[in-house]
């Protein structure tokens, strides 16, 4: 960053309630600032934007911020109950709380799964916090849409098509402020409809950078989930259902395919060519691929960068790309991928929705573009890691167990080294060496720092993100 632009990022004001920092100091600042909206209808500075433009919006549809209004309830029981059975989220509920349920109910929050008008379908977690919640009637069956509830991280994420964090006093109804809560799109894969919203409210442990990561990476496992669903029933049709061919016998519909895992440059293959992507146009293709439809591109920056991109920066990139791929298989206007593209973590998606657990192994080279800091392809990444871990853990087999702790990925997952241990002969040198190492993973993240203030926890990172974290590190320098 140059000096000019160094003085003015410092000059800019810092956004108030920013998740992961100082939460008293930032809950008073937030308080404070919701005030003097309240009472004079003025955006006070430091406010988020994404914040600023909620309550921009609830203040124009003259709902009154502090009257502690509650959410409507949509439906009775029975109709929410024939309502949920029929949902397209409904076969993912145990996947979600798989991902999301033991965590809430061991940390004292709630997960929330919502359609895509904002009505809750399932609110399951901590019983003492779910009591709590009814208080403010975050129950089954209430509307929690922006237009109902004000803002909040279910309805805004509905109302801006994008994972949204809102902490305490963000939230317009005051009846809300005790919470925060952090929330994710979940969109039909191919066509990018919101099918809708994966949530988690609680307290201070929710208004951290692990929690948004947490619901971003369920949204996008079920989305993996839903596009393997629709890949197995597409190859079962397609035994019976043959190409379109062209005058010459050749497919129509001929499909590139693909390779990301494992490799920062991507390989694409189309028509008999192998292209070498840089690590720019791997991120660029993998994106485009994983959005499965067109991107403004205002929509891809977003995609390939959490800091701005400039227009003039993305339209260059782009057309240096379509050079080296050609018109016929990159499009403008919106940006998509012109040909069907068979991937190989959409293949890996697919087998784990199988239960093909040995053959997704097989498949996993490693990350999905292990360096890269695109927040898209870091969501998948996560994603397809998490599925991929549960699976092994889950298939109780000593053989894909030792082939896991063996990689670089997971030779820091205490878990999968103490299942190794309980699946491996008693008494023989490698249970013990395998229950050794269980052991001085699990003392290594039981340490804490010290003199922090009573009550105050320290998110836990996995340690197996540790070790990607440090592998990337190394690679960049």
């Amino acid at each position: 960053m140059d000096a000019p632009a160094e003085a003015s990022a410092a000059m800019r004001p810092v956004p108030i309630g920013v998740p992961g920092g100082d939460r008293r100091t930032a809950d008073r600042e937030l308080r404070r600032a919701y005030e003097r909206f309240l009472t004079s209808r003025r955006m006070p500075p430091g406010v988020r934007r994404m914040v600023a433009d909620s309550w921009q919006r609830c203040a124009a549809s003259g709902m009154l911020p502090g009257n502690g209004r509650l959410p409507p309830l949509r439906m009775t029981s029975q109709a929410l109950s024939e309502y949920r059975r029929t949902h397209p989220l409904a076969p993912l509920l145990p996947m979600f709380r798989d991902l999301l349920g033991a965590g809430a109910a061991d940390d004292g929050h709630v997960f929330a799964i919502g359609d895509a008008d904002g009505t809750l379908l399932w609110v399951e977690g901590d019983k003492q916090a779910m009591r709590r919640a009814e208080r403010m009637r975050f129950v089954e069956g209430a509307v929690w849409s922006e237009a109902q509830a004000g803002t909040n991280a279910p309805g805004t994420v509905l109302a801006v098509g994008q994972p949204v964090q809102i902490l305490s006093a963000e939230h317009y109804n005051c009846a809300v402020h005790a919470w925060s809560c952090a929330a994710a799109p979940v969109r039909e894969p191919g066509t990018g409809r919101v099918l809708g919203v994966v949530d988690l409210t609680g307290g201070a442990t929710i208004a951290t950078p692990p929690a948004l990561a947490a619901v971003r990476a369920a949204a996008l496992a079920a989305e993996a989930q839903l596009a393997g669903r629709i890949i197995a029933a597409t190859r079962l049709t397609a035994v019976t259902t043959p190409l379109p061919l062209s005058a010459a016998g050749v497919s129509t519909t001929a499909m590139a395919k693909l390779t990301a895992l494992g490799r920062d440059s991507a390989l694409l293959e189309t028509t008999g060519r192998v292209h070498r992507l840089s690590r720019r146009h791997s991120e660029i293709v993998v994106v485009l691929a994983l959005a499965g439809r067109g991107l403004t591109g205002e929509r891809l920056a977003l995609e390939l960068s959490e800091r701005e991109v400039p227009p003039s920066t993305l339209r260059a990139e782009m057309t240096r790309l379509r050079a080296v791929l050609g018109p016929d298989l990159l499009g403008s206007r919106p940006y998509e991928l012109l040909r069907p593209v068979r991937t190989d973590f959409g293949d890996l998606s697919v087998l784990l929705a199988e239960g093909r657990v040995r053959e997704a192994m097989a498949l996993y080279e490693g990350p999905l573009l292990p360096c890269s800091d695109a927040p898209a392809v870091v969501e998948r990444r996560r994603a397809l890691e998490q599925q991929l871990r549960g699976a092994v853990l889950g298939s109780a087999d000593a053989g894909l167990l030792r082939r896991w702790v063996d990689a670089a990925w997971g030779a820091d997952d205490g878990p999968a080294w103490l299942a190794l241990a309980h699946r491996l002969p008693g008494g023989s040198p490698q249970r013990a060496a395998a229950a050794a190492r269980a052991r001085a993973l699990d003392g290594e993240s039981a340490a804490a720092p010290r003199g922090l203030p009573a009550g105050v926890r320290v998110p836990v990172v996995p340690p197996q993100v540790r070790t990607y974290a440090a592998l990337m590190q190394r690679r960049r320098s």
